[in-house]
């Protein structure tokens, strides 16, 4: 029993059921743009079976990966879902993509799998390309064969314009690869997680000058991961910016253009300080943490004496209007006094840098509190109805119901449609919480991402982590990252589009089947290929009127 069938990108394949056949009808795409279909396979056998699989083409990169299915203890929570999932039942979910090394496929042998092909054009790619498909066993005898024509437009897709962070939990790397914090080990790990994020439209990076006080227990403590070595002798501190500014020479490294600072003050409330670790009296101690208040004076002076210079020093090293630092990270309508006297104590060193934070309620904003809110995407709507400007959207686990996300169970087209979204309302920037988090939830134990995908049934599997922690300490992508990465390229051609021929007429090829919300949209996958289709027909026929008239 071996069977090879193509099928699409937003195709999960799960091994009791045949994947839907992939229309193949028009496919066009532009010069370095990402485009990724799947080889699907049904083998049922006794014995281990390894094929060589040849994907050829002429000016156009190719990448494989074979469709690992991981675990999930949590896919959905039990009374908080939709009837837009795949299943909410505990099992096994396609979601690892793990490289394919030297065309040798080992095939799994419990019915349908899939291997991911990914496509991307170059510079020097134009016009109708072929891509031949071989499937070879040990003799080099054929078992498949398959070719798939595309249409190269000669054009390439304008720089992307959302600011896009997924946080990143330098600590989770230590804690996996077991390597001391910054030691060369560690560096080369952080490395190549960056890379991964920049490769796939992440441009902005969560920045850990000292340990992010985010998702730990009250009491409790993640590894330490401090950029800013400080030193506090004769009631005076000192700074060494040195591995800041190494973490910044990577990520300039792999096009991040924006830079996060992480929250001064601790989750929930900002009721307490970070965990600070500074040299005093010859001894490495925790100075700050849970168990010093946000309002003390000890910290107060602590801000007075760092902030100052960790300013000069990111202006120096860094656009002053990349830059953004957090207060606190969701707080509720009964924390607004301390939020309020926490930002209060900060303000006045944070002229002419971005403040953000995610919340949910409009009266942080409506009283001045929060310049610039990042709003849950289930509760945008009044920030959206009073036309707030330079709105950003996250979603985490609780956007459970109605709203796009990507929790392994759901369709991805769930998670690609969240670019009509964002260009209908002209978010500025999306933020999810989990690249890499992996820990069970609280932080009150690291876990085996391969093993344990929901934080130990804390939050939904696919919400705590987009990437995988491969071997020699490479990032393994998600089906959701490279997902979500076609959304951001829909972004860009919707906006290339908006301004060859108006918003309107964008709006009105996204909104064809009716009027879309950030709760009300298409579900079909099949929408989303046509939309990118009929868009890419529109640009090209802008861009010819507008050469035709020189």
């Amino acid at each position: 029993m071996l069977q090879f069938q193509l099928t699409d990108s937003l195709e999960k394949v799960f091994p009791k059921k045949q994947p839907r056949v992939w229309e193949r009808n028009r496919i066009s795409l532009f010069q370095k743009e990402l485009y990724s279909f799947q080889l699907a396979y049904q083998y049922e056998g006794l014995e281990n079976k390894t094929v060589q699989l040849l994907v050829e083409a002429d000016a156009v990169d190719i990448k494989l990966s074979q469709v690992k299915k991981v675990p999930s203890d949590l896919p959905a929570y039990p009374d908080r879902h939709d009837d837009n999932y795949l299943s909410i039942e505990p099992g096994l979910y396609p979601d690892l993509l793990e490289p394919v090394t030297a065309e040798k496929v080992q095939l799994e042998t419990d019915g349908w799998n899939a291997i991911w092909i990914d496509i991307q054009p170059g510079s020097q790619a134009v016009g109708n390309q072929t891509i031949k498909i071989a499937v070879l066993d040990e003799e080099q005898q054929s078992l498949y064969q398959e070719t798939v024509e595309i249409r190269v437009l000669p054009h390439e897709l304008p720089a992307q314009r959302l600011i896009h962070t997924e946080w990143f939990h330098a600590d989770c790397l230590a804690d996996y690869y077991q390597v001391e914090a910054f030691s060369e080990e560690h560096w080369n790990i952080v490395e190549n997680f960056i890379q991964t994020a920049g490769e796939y439209g992440i441009n902005m990076i969560l920045t850990p000058i000292f340990t992010q006080p985010l998702d730990t227990e009250v009491g409790g403590e993640r590894t330490t991961v401090q950029l800013v070595q400080m030193e506090y002798e004769n009631g005076k501190y000192s700074f060494d910016f040195s591995l800041l500014k190494r973490w910044l020479e990577i990520c300039e490294r792999h096009h991040i253009q924006y830079i996060e600072i992480a929250h001064l003050f601790t989750q929930w409330g900002a009721e307490f300080t970070p965990k600070i670790m500074v040299q005093e009296n010859g001894q490495l101690t925790k100075k700050f943490g849970w168990h010093v208040k946000a309002d003390s004076e000890e910290y107060q002076a602590f801000l007075q004496a760092f902030l100052p210079e960790l300013t000069a020093f990111l202006k120096e090293n860094w656009q002053q209007e990349q830059v953004y630092f957090h207060i606190s990270d969701e707080p509720g309508g009964q924390n607004l006094e301390m939020y309020s006297k926490a930002k209060e104590l900060v303000a006045p060193y944070l002229k002419g840098f971005h403040v953000i934070d995610a919340l949910s309620n409009y009266s942080f904003y409506e009283k001045g509190v929060v310049a610039k809110p990042v709003v849950a995407s289930n509760h945008i709507q009044p920030f959206i109805d009073h036309q707030v400007p330079g709105l950003w959207t996250y979603y985490c686990c609780s956007q459970n119901v109605d709203v796009s996300n990507r929790f392994m169970a759901m369709p991805s087209a769930r998670n690609r449609v969240i670019a009509t979204q964002l260009f209908k309302y002209d978010i500025e920037g999306f933020l999810h919480w989990g690249y890499n988090f992996y820990n069970s939830q609280f932080s009150k134990e690291p876990i085996d991402p391969y093993k344990i995908t929901d934080a130990k049934k804390g939050f939904p599997s696919g919400d705590p982590f987009l990437v995988y922690p491969g071997k020699k300490g490479e990032a393994y992508p998600s089906i959701r990252l490279k997902v979500f990465y076609q959304a951001l390229q829909d972004l860009r051609a919707f906006q290339w589009l908006a301004e060859l021929e108006g918003k309107e007429e964008v709006l009105s090829k996204i909104e064809y089947q009716g009027e879309i919300s950030f709760t009300k949209y298409p579900q079909e996958a099949s929408y989303l290929f046509d939309l990118r289709e009929e868009v890419n027909q529109a640009i090209e026929k802008a861009l010819n009127r507008v050469a035709s008239r020189r």
